[in-house]
């Protein structure tokens, strides 16, 4: 019997699976032994294993599926999006701290995708900037490709775990992106931020990563200035404040 004076048996549980799949150097998609196999090794019940595999497999560490052995999981930032949204919902964290964590990241992966994009990747980033232009008046659409765009940028850094933290905040970018899309109420502004990710998607293309970092830069400096703006009009008038 595995001892319990580290945590439960479920806690304990859990961490044997992770240091199998370490000592025995398993990748993404590697099998593991069953519940049975490891209740018998540790002394526990096949109920502990099963909820110690289930707790596992929810934070995507493990892949498990009917009728087949448990495999090694593939990084997943939904789990970091998962805990984020709760965060911004229970208010320990705001949406300006979001905004501020996402400037420094997405900065690093414009200058990151510039220099290490391949061609396929270029033409992405480049499609999804051309898909919002084309996308008019559709919000919903624009959002969508928002998303696609900013993660192609990280997908290109070459970092998949930048790729994987993007990915976490697409939840929050579902709100934000129509909300900041709505501080900008005239066409020319609208057209000016659909050319701005023109321009930062050609400048990646082009390899400039100084340049991509500094329309990146400016984007978010944009973004904020119209959501603060926003903000003082709706103040004044006595409206719902964007969040």
């Amino acid at each position: 019997m595995i001892p319990t004076s580290d945590g439960s048996l479920v806690e304990q549980a859990m961490r044997r699976v992770r240091d199998h799949i370490a000592a025995h150097d398993l990748k993404v998609g590697d099998t593991l032994p069953g519940e049975g196999r490891f209740a018998e090794e540790l002394g526990v019940s096949r109920a502990v294993m099963r909820e110690a595999f289930g707790a596992l497999a929810a934070l995507r560490l493990l892949d498990i599926g009917n009728g087949r052995k448990p495999r090694v999981g593939a990084i997943d930032g939904s789990v970091m999006a998962a805990s984020i949204n709760h965060a911004v919902a229970t208010a320990q964290i705001s949406t300006s701290d979001v905004w501020d964590v996402r400037r420094t990241l997405e900065l690093r992966t414009a200058d990151l995708a510039a220099q290490h994009r391949t061609d396929p990747e270029a033409r992405a980033i480049i499609a999804a900037a051309d898909a919002m232009r084309a996308a008019g008046g559709d919000l919903a659409a624009v959002t969508h490709h928002d998303i696609a765009f900013h993660q192609a940028i990280a997908a290109a850094s070459g970092n998949a775990l930048f790729l994987q933290i993007v990915r976490s905040f697409e939840g929050l970018m579902r709100v934000a992106v129509p909300t900041a899309w709505h501080t900008r109420e005239t066409e020319p502004q609208r057209d000016a931020v659909l050319l701005a990710h023109r321009d930062l998607a050609q400048a990646i293309a082009d390899r400039d990563a100084p340049m991509a970092g500094d329309l990146m830069s400016r984007h978010f400096d944009a973004t904020i200035a119209d959501r603060l703006a926003s903000a003082a009009r709706m103040a004044v008038l006595g409206g719902p404040q964007p969040r």
